[in-house]
């Protein structure tokens, strides 16, 4: 099956075919797929924000912005193989139920279709909306990516080739993972700290993978951003929102392994 991180620039010719809901506070209802296993996103009826209009273009070879980059990305090669770049791989996989996981230490609460039904549905969805926001300046500028220069390996090798012909600038992954992280800070305020550090790591995990740029995840992380905040003026967003919250005031749900947990932490602090 084609995994979800290549399935985004097939939204772009599927959304013209999607039709509105018949019920635009319908939570947790039927919700068309615009590819295998990728949801329709909330703001599936606008454009995607054009990405090219509000962020940079990417560095210039030979410029400061590149050297920095250089940099950035060599201090991380060092990281091949260790539990930082396997992390890194988990990190990769955007498919559900794996990716509900991603935040769970920073939130310390389990994410899962069956107790956090409404939570659940809010990540699959705005996946689509904060992706789909990178995806103009990723056409405009075709970026080549790290590994294409240093010629070094990276943590999802299957991938390799599908990078090769999918611009790296922005990171799609960093645009989802800050926008989530954006999106979990507000449904979660006392744990927010935790969370949004949690996005930045998983930003900085493309740059372990040795598949994106600094520069990539800086502007990933501004697309996601720009999307988040086209959210909050959707109300079949901010419903789920307000059912999110309704679940995670619970006092029964699921926690996360304290062990794994500590576990991660001690790999995160490492890698940084």
């Amino acid at each position: 099956m084609m995994k979800i991180r290549f399935l985004i620039p097939l939204i772009l010719l599927a959304l013209s075919a999607c039709q509105p809901q018949s019920s635009q506070l319908d939570l947790l209802g039927p919700v068309p797929e615009i590819g295998h296993g990728l949801m329709q996103g909330y703001l599936y009826e606008r454009p995607p924000l054009n990405s090219v209009q509000f962020v940079p273009a990417p560095p210039a070879d030979g410029s400061a912005r590149q050297q920095a980059d250089d940099a950035a990305s060599d201090a991380l090669l060092p990281l091949e193989g260790t539990a930082r770049w396997e992390l890194a791989a988990r990190d990769a996989d955007l498919s559900f139920p794996s990716a509900a996981s991603i935040f769970a230490c920073a939130m310390g609460v389990s994410v899962s279709d069956s107790e956090t039904p409404a939570l659940y549905r809010l990540l699959q969805r705005s996946l689509t909306d904060l992706g789909l926001a990178t995806y103009p300046a990723k056409k405009a500028y075709q970026r080549s990516r790290p590994f294409m220069s240093n010629q070094q390996a990276i943590c999802t090798p299957d991938d390799r080739a599908l990078l090769e012909t999918d611009g790296s600038y922005p990171s799609g992954h960093s645009a989802i993972g800050w926008g989530w992280a954006l999106i979990l800070s507000q449904l979660a305020p006392e744990r927010a700290e935790d969370i949004l550090s949690r996005g930045r790591d998983y930003a900085r995990s493309r740059m372990v993978c040795n598949v994106h740029w600094m520069s990539d995840t800086e502007a990933g992380m501004a697309a996601g951003a720009a999307a988040f905040a086209q959210l909050q003026n959707n109300a079949l967003f901010q419903a789920t929102m307000t059912a999110a919250r309704s679940e995670l005031d619970a006092q029964t749900l699921a926690v996360p392994n304290p062990q794994d947990c500590a576990e991660e932490a001690e790999i995160l602090s490492a890698g940084r």
